[in-house]
């Protein structure tokens, strides 16, 4: 083989793999550059998160189940930062944001695996855990 051409293919191989690395660790890391209370602050979310098993738990503030859920959410959070993002929009205050999901009743809770494809969908009280149960199905530890 030519000795121009290997160099151009080794580059491109360098190249290919700096892209890789750099679009991988920007994907871990948008969960962990979001504050947990801004996840759970009630306020639209850009979800699921990229590269992250993602939760999201759409209600009110005002809506007894989701009061109820409102401590369990901010646990999980806690517990699962960095491994899996939990996210809570208050549909009542941001109505445009029920329509975006579709939702019907709530509390509504949507799961997406890491890829960001929506793997279940629950409406109503959901106890901490058939959450974390969910969570671990999706491979979440």
């Amino acid at each position: 083989m030519n000795r121009k051409l290997m160099v151009i293919i080794l580059l491109a191989v360098v190249t290919g793999f700096g892209v890789y690395s750099f679009l991988n660790n920007k994907a871990e890391s948008h969960a962990s550059e979001v504050a947990i209370s801004d996840l759970i602050s009630g306020k639209p979310q850009v979800t699921p998160i990229p590269g992250m098993v993602t939760m999201v738990d759409l209600g009110a503030h005002s809506c007894v189940p989701c009061k109820m859920m409102a401590p369990i959410i901010k646990e999980l959070s806690a517990e699962y930062e960095g491994k899996a993002a939990i996210v809570f929009i208050d549909v009542w205050q941001n109505q445009d944001e029920g329509k975006k999901y579709s939702i019907s009743a709530i509390p509504t809770q949507i799961f997406y695996d890491a890829d960001g494809v929506e793997r279940y969908r629950h409406q109503g009280f959901l106890d901490k855990s058939a959450i974390k149960a969910k969570l671990a199905e999706l491979g979440v530890k």
